[in-house]
């Protein structure tokens, strides 16, 4: 049996999510929330603005832990292990699950030095030619070695919005995390752009497990084989994405899917 999957061919649950509330201060933002995601598979999230999609995506590296009031019950489990359990190391955490942003957020500094940060800053790396390596890799994979091979030396801020985005998915896939956290990736990008992202998360989910924040309800038709429904803090429905947008259970997924609210 290959390694990741089941006897039956399903591919095994990466991140399982278990019971798990977050509360800004008494705000109950996230409610009760059970939700298992399989590897290497792209997962949506959607739901109207304030539902809590992106509170949810935050807590699965605990970036939610630097806002002051949080507090969360229930468990996450990465690769078996609870994340939020006092003993798990996050600087590991957040190596194995990279996180990239709506906007892109290259650091003002070179292309090259923006790819290598991750290496150099958790001492990954230390020869040059090594480093040589990983970091035209890594700019391959996000399909951008090409337009930029030249530039390396360059500011990361001279690239296009679109170029800078994959630039920001070169420096998370560099320090070679299992899990890539997108948060509404391209709401700041035109629709070709945002035809390249789509096109490079297709390509990226065959070695990634990838979940994906999006309103865009057509981008998450098109590129994700599961969907999680969200509304006001609770996950109302999850499914594969094909039945969530043409055969939803719960009638507020088939409300908002069809457009009569959000």
């Amino acid at each position: 049996m290959d390694e990741g999957f089941f006897e039956n061919g399903e591919k095994m649950e990466q991140i399982e999510i278990k019971d798990f509330y977050l509360y800004y201060g008494k705000f109950c933002a996230l409610e009760n929330i059970n939700l298992s995601i399989k590897e290497k598979r792209i997962t949506s999230m959607i739901g109207p603005s304030g539902c809590g999609k992106s509170t949810l995506l935050r807590s699965i590296n605990r970036i939610n832990d630097t806002i002051e009031g949080v507090r969360t019950t229930g468990q996450i489990f990465v690769n078996g292990k609870n994340i939020y359990d006092p003993s798990y190391d996050i600087d590991s955490l957040r190596r194995n699950i990279g996180m990239v942003f709506q906007r892109p957020n290259p650091f003002p500094i070179s292309i090259y030095k923006n790819v290598s940060f991750g290496l150099e800053v958790n001492r990954i790396c230390s020869k040059k030619s090594v480093m040589n390596e990983i970091v035209e890799k890594s700019l391959r994979d996000v399909l951008l070695w090409d337009e930029i091979k030249d530039k390396l030396k360059k500011s990361a801020l001279t690239l296009t919005l679109e170029q800078q985005q994959r630039l920001c998915i070169a420096r998370v896939i560099a320090v070679k995390p299992q899990v890539i956290l997108l948060d509404e990736p391209c709401s700041a990008l035109d629709p070709v752009a945002t035809r390249k992202i789509e096109e490079l998360m297709l390509i990226l989910k065959q070695n990634y497990t990838i979940v994906i924040v999006t309103h865009n309800m057509q981008q998450a038709a098109r590129v994700s084989q599961d969907t999680a429904f969200m509304l006001l803090g609770k996950l109302i429905e999850f499914n594969k994405t094909s039945t969530i947008f043409t055969k939803p259970k719960k009638k507020e997924t088939d409300d908002y899917v069809s457009g009569r609210f959000g």
